[in-house]
């Protein structure tokens, strides 16, 4: 039996919509939802749709001279749609290569 599961079609759009957005040299998005089923609001939707909390780490040079808010503010405006259709919530890292480069060296 695989661990692996496909992408269901809000983290795609994600995906797609990012790569288009901010042509990223690393794109990492973990569906984070089966943690926060038994929240309240997701009760109250059921239990939602299993695609609505993701964490996304992005490395972007989109993302040069701009403050973090400015590249989370990017990335939300991207995704309205999503987030009307369901989306609850996002964990953002957002870094430039060079930001990403020097984490590296750090660690």
């Amino acid at each position: 039996m695989s661990t692996v599961t496909e992408a269901g079609p809000v983290e795609s759009a994600i995906r797609q919509k990012l790569t288009e957005l901010l042509k990223p040299t690393a794109l990492t998005i973990s569906n984070d939802s089966w943690q926060h089923r038994n929240h309240a609001p997701m009760r109250a939707a059921g239990g939602g749709n299993g695609e609505t909390h993701f964490s996304v780490d992005v490395v972007s040079s989109e993302f040069s001279g701009k403050r973090t808010m400015q590249r989370h503010r990017m990335i939300y405006s991207a995704l309205s749609k999503e987030f009307a259709d369901g989306l609850h919530s996002l964990s953002l890292n957002t870094k430039t290569p060079q930001e990403a480069e020097t984490a590296a060296k750090t660690s």
